[in-house]
């Protein structure tokens, strides 16, 4: 694992296709999905941190993520179905600092209307592929809280492992990790 991942230019990067799906990175017209998503209770009831309250707010998102594919080549897509234009919702990996490292966290949020049809295990275990293609030497992370059973299930399904002593008290409760490559098996 490196201490700071090098920068990933690949023009692959910006979409990736499943049989059902399509990821892209986040456009300006996609806005309105960041902002729906980001303020609809139920999508993050895990994380009411992740709640936002304004349309700025989802603005100031999207250019964090902006920045992120800037710098790096890669961060969070938008994730839709192939044979529509309506976003089901968003998932990716992007850089974060974890202890003195940095590594990747990867990260699904869909509409809950979207929910139970296996789109989120396709988009993380994407993500992943594009992970391992592209970044094979860095460690991903996903913080997951005990009691959601249904992404704990999606990390899984998409090779990573259950990894309980990395487990930390996290904002808005405890952080359950499951992680793959670096120097760990997944």
């Amino acid at each position: 694992m490196t201490a700071e991942p090098e920068p990933s230019r690949d023009p692959g990067a910006t979409e990736l296709r499943t049989a059902r799906l399509l990821l892209r990175r986040p456009l300006p017209e996609d806005l309105d999905a960041i902002y729906a998503l980001h303020t609809d209770p139920e999508a993050c009831a895990h994380n009411p941190s992740d709640l936002l309250e304004t349309r700025e707010d989802a603005e100031l998102l999207l250019l964090r993520w902006s920045d992120q594919w800037d710098q790096y080549g890669f961060g969070y897509w938008t994730v839709r179905r192939r044979d529509s234009p309506e976003s089901l919702g968003f998932c990716g990996v992007k850089v974060v600092g974890f202890g003195r490292h940095a590594v990747l966290n990867l990260f699904y949020r869909l509409f809950p209307s979207a929910w139970g049809s296996g789109y989120a295990v396709e988009a993380a275990t994407a993500a992943m592929g594009w992970v391992r293609a592209h970044r094979p030497d860095d460690l991903v992370i996903a913080r997951v809280r005990p009691e959601n059973v249904a992404s704990q299930r999606v990390a899984l399904r998409a090779g990573l492992v259950r990894a309980s002593d990395f487990d930390t008290p996290g904002e808005d409760g405890a952080d359950w990790f499951y992680i793959a490559g670096g120097d760990h098996e997944g």
